[in-house]
């Protein structure tokens, strides 16, 4: 990954939301509040995951597809499928 400084940083970030939303639990906050603060999480965690996916894509997926090696452009491709669709199962 060429952006893993940034990556770090959001991760970070959302270390500290979920010890807040921790805090909120063991002051017994309202439901609802703490509910608010967990789909916000989700929501970070999501905008990290499509800038790794995005990474993955410029840089591993483009070399496995320019390589010489069909079971390695195979492989990778089978790898963003499955992505996809672990994405979408409920």
């Amino acid at each position: 990954m060429h952006n893993n400084a940034e990556v770090l940083k959001r991760l970070k970030t959302i270390e500290g939301h979920i010890r807040g939303i921790e805090k909120m639990v063991d002051q017994d906050v309202y439901c609802i509040d703490v509910i608010r603060q967990i789909q916000a999480v989700q929501a970070a965690l999501n905008k990290v995951s499509n800038q790794v996916l995005e990474g993955h894509l410029n840089n591993c997926l483009i070399t496995a597809v320019r390589g010489e090696n069909p079971d390695e452009r195979v492989r990778v491709l089978k790898e963003i499928s499955e992505i996809f669709e672990n994405a979408t199962k409920a």
